[in-house]
């Protein structure tokens, strides 16, 4: 488990490109900064997709992905930070 405390959580399982970007976009602009969101997803490509997008967005930042497991199935925990 993550050692971020998360102001929110945004559940995009079974979702898939683009719509975790998406959805965790419209999640960050939500928050004020300094507040950190949690995005859990089980598409993997939202591994490198939501890396990606915090790269090139200001204001964002990618504190943390994992990969867990959640009722047999894989699971992608994403931490974001609003700056």
């Amino acid at each position: 488990m993550s050692e971020y405390e998360p102001t929110d959580t945004l559940d995009v399982k079974g979702l898939s490109c683009p719509m975790p970007v998406v959805k965790t976009r419209g999640a960050v602009d939500d928050l004020s900064d300094g507040e950190v969101l949690e995005v859990i997803a089980t598409d993997s490509g939202s591994v490198s997709d939501l890396k990606g997008w915090a790269d090139t967005t200001d204001g964002v930042s990618m504190l943390d992905q994992e990969e867990a497991e959640e009722g047999g199935e894989a699971v992608f925990l994403h931490y974001i930070q609003k700056e």
